[in-house]
């Protein structure tokens, strides 16, 4: 770990100047900004800035991966954007700020999204993302410690991805009732096969959080072509015309013009959608209301989100559960398919060996199930309140707000209760006042109740700013309607994959990087 308050990856940032031009101005050093910076870079002759809101160090506390501490209010390594998940239920959202961005925050789960998802995202319009055009990218952004030397893996890339083996008694008793529920065992949870129960692949090693500053962009920055600023807060993209010519930004108490040939917002699927809002792209309708001057009317701009609403299965641990082990947060996953459900694995638990408390601090003692809906037909929006790109937008993630959604989240929770009273269970786990009692599970109607006052979210947002036609960017993350602007985050993504999308944010900013090199 590195040694000092705080850590920086090693290299050196630059000056920039209002009159200095960049042929490439990324907005957002996070799961995607940070790759693709660091790989359009390779080419010496383009000169890339990567600006990033929050600071360019790793604090020491967030290399821990045991332990996710900007997760919690108030956290300056995180933005907190306030969100409404139902009409009666609303939650803080919290995403990174920070070079590195929410890989340098977040579990560390680092499941790739499944074949069907690429797929189906081609036949949208997207073929340059279907699952045999990414597959390369996932391979070659992996140092896989387990799988890396057979087909469909990769070794030597540059993130790490293990998964942890110290035997914890309640991973070991989760795999044991998936078993006696009759589960198929999915020992590698990115082999793209059937979904099944295995242990989670995580981007740490050693202990330590591997985020984006440190396998991509740590590497890149003795590149001259290359400037990397933190605390670099962009406000609103610059036009002339129906052209980006760059951003405005507000570093050190001063705000600043910065020119580009071409502006990348990689701000996350929050930012990304209120950056094109403020700027004048997006319904023209809506931006005339707040007095934003129109640049382009793509009335898609932060509409179709999707996410993963989540239920958390509380129990109080007895017995072994209560054993001190080395084991990180985040073990076994159990991924499998609601009944006629069209969408493979659409239903994901996720075993926890540690209380929440012990993990993001102010949170519960009790261990826990999280069950998550992984294909929602829902869908949200993010809307401005204000022209003024400080003012956080309004997020509405409509959550359950389908019949369809709502019966495959029961049946999830549903199975989450039944693993508990497995006969490899029950000696872990005493039931509490916070799990659904025998007459809700016994009841749809009451259920749908208990998992309306109930739900949570993964922080899994995606769209917002979706690509294919009739969307907001075509498959290059190239802006309808304007040029030189693209977007590259989990929000062009026409449809969140099922899984935790770290994993695909991370090839996304490979694969958007090499489609800017065919062009």
């Amino acid at each position: 770990m590195p040694a000092g308050r705080h850590a920086r990856p090693p290299g050196r940032d630059r000056r920039y100047g209002a009159r200095v031009p960049f042929d490439v101005v990324v907005v957002g050093a996070g799961a995607t900004g940070a790759p693709l910076a660091a790989r359009l870079s390779e080419n010496p002759a383009r000169r890339v800035l990567l600006l990033e809101a929050g600071p360019d160090e790793q604090p020491p506390e967030l290399l821990d991966a045991a332990t996710m501490p900007a997760a919690a209010p108030g956290h300056p390594a995180a933005w907190a954007f306030p969100a409404r998940l139902t009409p009666a239920v609303t939650a803080v959202v919290p995403r990174g700020r920070i070079v590195g961005g929410s890989t340098a925050v977040n579990g560390g789960y680092f499941v790739r999204g499944a074949p069907a998802d690429f797929d189906r995202w081609a036949a949208l319009g997207n073929p340059a993302w279907s699952w045999e055009r990414v597959l390369p990218f996932f391979t070659a952004l992996e140092d896989d410690h387990d799988y890396g030397d057979r087909p469909g893996h990769g070794r030597g890339g540059p993130v790490p991805v293990v998964r942890d083996r110290p035997p914890h008694p309640v991973t070991t008793a989760f795999f044991a009732a998936c078993a006696e529920l009759g589960f198929p065992a999915q020992p590698d949870q990115n082999d793209g096969g059937a979904p099944g129960f295995g242990p989670i692949p995580l981007s740490a090693s050693g202990g330590m959080r591997h985020s984006t500053a440190w396998t991509h962009l740590a590497p890149a920055r003795g590149r001259p072509n290359l400037t990397v600023l933190g605390g670099a807060v962009v406000r609103r993209v610059l036009f002339s015309g129906t052209r980006a010519t760059g951003v405005v930004v507000s570093r050190d108490g001063r705000t600043e013009e910065v020119h580009a040939g071409e502006v990348i917002l990689s701000a996350g699927a929050v930012q990304s959608p209120q950056l094109l809002l403020v700027s004048g792209v997006g319904p023209v309708a809506g931006l005339e209301a707040l007095g934003v001057p129109v640049v382009a009317d793509l009335p898609e701009v932060g509409r179709g989100t999707t996410d993963h609403p989540e239920i958390t299965v509380a129990y109080r641990p007895v017995g072994a559960a209560l054993a001190r082990t080395a084991a990180l947060p985040l073990q076994g996953r159990l991924a499998f398919t609601a009944a006629g459900s069209p969408y493979a694995g659409d239903l994901e638990i996720l075993c926890w060996t540690r209380p929440l408390g012990a993990v993001v601090p102010g949170a519960g003692d009790d261990l826990s199930l999280r069950v998550a809906l992984q294909q929602e037909t829902s869908r949200g929006t993010i809307e401005l309140v204000s022209p003024d790109p400080a003012a956080p937008p309004r997020i509405d993630q409509h959550y359950l707000s389908t019949p369809d959604d709502r019966a495959r989240l029961r049946e999830g929770v549903r199975i989450a209760v039944r693993l508990l009273e497995t006969a490899a269970f029950r000696p872990l786990a005493a039931r509490t006042a916070a799990e659904p009692g025998d007459d809700v599970l016994a009841d749809d109607h009451a259920l749908d109740r208990w998992l309306a006052a109930h739900v949570g979210t993964a922080i899994h947002l995606s769209g917002g700013c979706r690509m294919g036609p009739g969307g907001v960017v075509d498959q290059h993350g190239r802006v309808h309607g304007v040029s030189g602007l693209r977007v590259a985050d989990t929000s062009i993504f026409p449809v969140v994959t099922s899984s935790g999308p770290a994993a695909t944010a991370v090839m996304a900013g490979e694969r958007i990087a090499a489609l800017i090199e065919s062009e």
